[in-house]
């Protein structure tokens, strides 16, 4: 095969290879702006956390506990769950 031949075939190979890689580069550029600006969106629309009433607070404590008493959690989930309530009253 002559030697311009192979050339151009090798070449062509690699421009098509460097468009195909272009073009999943762009795509994902696209899909990384559209994630960004979905999330910019739902940050705006989304309304502020109302604070948790103590009465709530302590319903949620006293139903912890009674999951910690079962079995049904460990302590350090006791603990991490309580620390999270306790931060919101």
């Amino acid at each position: 095969m002559p030697f311009l031949l192979r050339a151009a075939i090798v070449g062509g190979a690699a421009y098509h290879v460097g468009k195909k890689v272009q073009g999943t580069r762009d795509q994902n550029a696209a899909q990384d702006q559209q994630i960004a600006d979905m999330q910019d969106q739902q940050a705006q629309q989304a309304p502020p956390a109302a604070p948790a009433s103590e009465e709530d607070s302590m319903a949620q404590l006293t139903q912890l506990k009674s999951l910690l008493d079962q079995g049904v959690l460990t302590q350090a989930e006791f603990d991490a769950q309580k620390q999270k309530i306790l931060q919101g009253m």
